[in-house]
C-alpha cells in the first residue's frame, strides 16, 4: 500500500450511506465481545453514529478509504475539550495487517492535536494488539493504559483505556 492510495476525509452527510453500511460490520464484529444482539430490524445501536453525524463540534467522522474503496471509518468526540477520544474505529479484514489502520490513526490524530484516549476490551486480542502498537507507535515509552468500568454495564468486564499524545503537538 502507498500512502496515495489511503484517504482519510472528513465524512460528510453523503457519505452517511456508507458509513452506516461499515458501522454494521463493526457493530456485528463488536457483537462478540458484549453479546450484543441486533434490533428486530437487523441493525445494531447507532447512538455513537447518530453523534458523529450531528453536526456538533466535539464530533467529527472519518471516512477511510483506499483508491475508490471505503475500508473504514473513524469518529472523534471531546473535541472542544482537553483530551480527544477516538470513540470508535473500524477497518474491514481485507485491508487490517496491511498498515491501513495506523496510517489511518496517524492521519485522523495528526489532524486534532493534544492527548488521546481510545477504549477496547481486554478479550478482543486484535484491539488489543493494535491500540497498544498504536500507541507505541505514536508516542514511544510515553503512553499509559488504565481499566475503567463500562458505564451502565457491571456485567462487562472494564474497558481498557491507553492515553498518548499526539506527536505533533
Amino acid at each position: 500500500m502507498t500512502s496515495s492510495e489511503l484517504t482519510v476525509r472528513p465524512a460528510t452527510s453523503a457519505d452517511r450511506p456508507t458509513v452506516e453500511r461499515l458501522w454494521l460490520l463493526f457493530r456485528h464484529e463488536l457483537s462478540e465481545f458484549g453479546g450484543q444482539l441486533p434490533n428486530p430490524d437487523g441493525t445494531f445501536r447507532r447512538e455513537r453514529l447518530e453523534a458523529a453525524f450531528s453536526g456538533s463540534v466535539d464530533w467529527a467522522p472519518y471516512l477511510i478509504s483506499r483508491g475508490e474503496q471505503p475500508v473504514g471509518f473513524a469518529f472523534v468526540r471531546a473535541l472542544s475539550e482537553p483530551t480527544r477520544v477516538i470513540n470508535s474505529f473500524f477497518v474491514v479484514r481485507g485491508v487490517r495487517r496491511s498498515g491501513v489502520g495506523l496510517a489511518a490513526v496517524r492521519e485522523v490524530v495528526a489532524r486534532h492535536p493534544g492527548e488521546w484516549e481510545v477504549a477496547f476490551q481486554d478479550d478482543n486480542p486484535g484491539a488489543v494488539c493494535f491500540w497498544r502498537r498504536v500507541a507505541e507507535e505514536l508516542a514511544p515509552g510515553a503512553w499509559t493504559e488504565e481499566r475503567r468500568p463500562v458505564p451502565e454495564r457491571p456485567d462487562l468486564a472494564p474497558d481498557v483505556w491507553v492515553f498518548f499524545r499526539s506527536p505533533s503537538s
